[in-house]
């Protein structure tokens, strides 16, 4: 097996165990644990370069790992973080919008084309500004979140933004509440809407090349590493 057949798997791993990590190290893990959930992000981005056995690629991990060490002996840690989560929405949210404006194709509209087999121009025209609205609605969505999650990370205590720079916000809220929308809410809406938006597609359009939810998941898996690389290339 070559090391690009571990990557989605690999990366699959690491995307499950962020949000748990993270809840963990919001709820009294303490520094170390909030290091490590934060070299699982980094290990994320990097696990390309990692299989691939790039020199630049284990070089930047390594140096990033030793930082993080040296940080979960800080509040460092655990402010760092109050970040992606604002940043990973925002920049989903920005990648679906971008795709929106001419000459390129509107993501989901990419997507639903690659399952049918066919050029996203080749789209029955009602399918076609469907996917195109979709791709609106989910960058509408993902930038909403990261301004909800901005919000939360400057008002929570003992570690967001504003208690850090010693300014109490008037109106508070506890590390663990904003750990429980952040770092398992948030990703509650996402799969709400990923499956709820499949329910109302199944309605309105009845000609699917899959046969249900699962078969749609599974060709979404087959579509392959490579088309979701280019995807968000």
């Amino acid at each position: 097996m070559t090391a690009s057949s571990f990557s989605a798997p690999a990366r699959l791993l690491l995307a499950v165990a962020y949000p748990l990590l993270a809840h963990w190290a919001s709820h009294d893990g303490g520094g170390a644990v909030a290091a490590l959930a934060l070299a699982d992000l980094v290990l994320f981005v990097a696990i390309d370069g990692l299989l691939g056995l790039r020199a630049a690629a284990w070089a930047a991990v390594l140096a990033l790992c030793a930082g993080l060490a040296l940080a979960a002996r800080t509040p460092l840690a655990q402010m760092l973080l109050l970040a992606p989560p604002m940043l990973f929405n925002a920049w989903l949210g920005w990648w679906f919008g971008r795709s929106l404006r001419a000459p390129r194709e509107a993501l989901i509209t990419r997507i639903v084309a690659a399952l049918h087999e066919r050029a996203p121009a080749a789209l029955d025209p009602p399918l076609y500004r469907y996917t195109r609205r979709l791709t609106a609605l989910w960058a509408a969505v993902l930038l909403l979140l990261a301004l909800v999650n901005g919000a939360l990370a400057t008002i929570a205590v003992p570690d967001g933004l504003l208690a850090r720079l010693g300014r109490p916000p008037a109106f508070a809220i506890t590390q663990e509440q904003w750990s429980w929308f952040a770092n398992l809410l948030n990703y509650g809406i996402v799969g709400g809407l990923f499956a709820g938006e499949y329910l109302v597609r199944r309605r309105l359009f009845t000609q699917r090349p899959e046969t249900g939810f699962f078969d749609f998941l599974q060709r979404m898996a087959r579509l392959g590493p490579r088309f979701w690389r280019d995807l968000f290339s």
